[in-house]
């Protein structure tokens, strides 16, 4: 081999190292931004049903209790 087809051989190989990174890159950019996302509407699920868990134990607090039934 000469000198000039190592040199393209070498070239094309760090090319291809060039886009497999930027590749990745990009992927774990997107997973990060997936993430993020998720994260934010499981704290926003989570503050909603907390406090509809609150509301349900006021409004159960307010409620007369339950006249229970005697024994048979």
């Amino acid at each position: 081999m000469s000198s000039k087809q190592q040199n393209a051989a070498h070239q094309r190989s760090a090319s291809f190292e060039d886009v497999w990174q930027k590749r990745t890159s990009l992927v774990k950019q997107e997973m990060a931004a997936a993430s993020a996302a998720s994260d934010a509407k499981t704290a926003r699920l989570k503050a909603l049903r907390l406090e509809k868990e609150q509301q349900d134990a006021a409004a159960a607090a307010a409620a007369p209790p339950r006249a229970t039934k005697g024994k048979r």
